[in-house]
């Protein structure tokens, strides 16, 4: 039985990574299993915000119990994370789960979560609490894989096959591709986040992002960037 969590932020392809692992021949993905938990812990106002808290359990403890138990029906059990949702839970609770981290530039992501939540704020962004999170893991000596979205674009199965060798197991082709349309796992959320992924076959070809961020979001880029800088230095790297 092996547990692969995801810890992500919104606009970084965590999706089309889950899609990936979905294709394996031994895993089953679920799709942000605490986003119910967090909306109904904070003040966050997400789209479809009530339809979501209506159709997941919202309890993260009684969450965590039930993925442990579905992880005894399959090989490998892979949960796309949302890392802000990791809110008033046990952080001894990670080391029942091989973690990894994928990670996007601020200046490419900000302007892609602008068009969900116009507004946004650090904690939207998931990048303050992914570095708590991996400074949390390695204090408890854990040194969880980091995933920068722009290699895995550039270079998909390098980076794929490098990421299952530090979590032992074997990589796939099938992970490069997948049908170009819904999945059954996806949240009641996906009408409002996943319009591209539907429409993808595989990793889409990294290009650089032409948006520029807002000007009224300027002051959470330069905000962003010393965390998302610590994160890139423990990033994986290809040779």
């Amino acid at each position: 039985m092996k547990i692969i969590s995801l810890w992500s932020g919104p606009r970084n392809v965590s999706t089309a990574l889950m899609y990936s692992f979905a294709q394996r021949s031994d895993t089953y993905v679920v799709d942000e299993p605490l986003y119910g938990h967090y909306l109904t812990k904070t003040d966050a106002d997400h789209p479809g915000k009530q339809e979501v808290i209506n159709n997941m359990e919202t309890d993260g403890l009684k969450v965590i119990h039930q993925l442990n138990k579905q992880a005894k029906t399959t090989p490998i059990l892979f949960l796309k994370n949302m890392a802000h949702h990791w809110i008033g839970l046990s952080d001894e609770l990670l080391l029942d789960y091989d973690n990894v981290f994928l990670i996007r530039d601020p200046r490419e992501m900000l302007p892609s979560l602008v068009n969900q939540i116009p507004n946004p704020i650090m904690r939207d962004t998931g990048l303050k609490m992914q570095v708590d999170l991996l400074k949390k893991l390695k204090g408890l000596g854990r040194t969880p894989a980091v995933i920068d979205s722009r290699q895995l674009l550039l270079n998909p199965e390098s980076t794929l096959k490098k990421l299952c060798a530090i979590l032992k197991i074997k990589f796939e082709p099938d992970m490069l591709e997948w049908e170009a349309k819904p999945r059954k796992e996806d949240g009641v959320w996906a009408k409002h986040w996943y319009q591209n992924v539907h429409k993808s076959t595989g990793f889409e070809p990294y290009t650089k992002k032409k948006a520029e961020v807002p000007s009224h979001v300027q002051p959470l880029l330069e905000e962003c960037i010393p965390y998302y800088d610590y994160l890139y230095e423990n990033a994986i790297k290809l040779n």
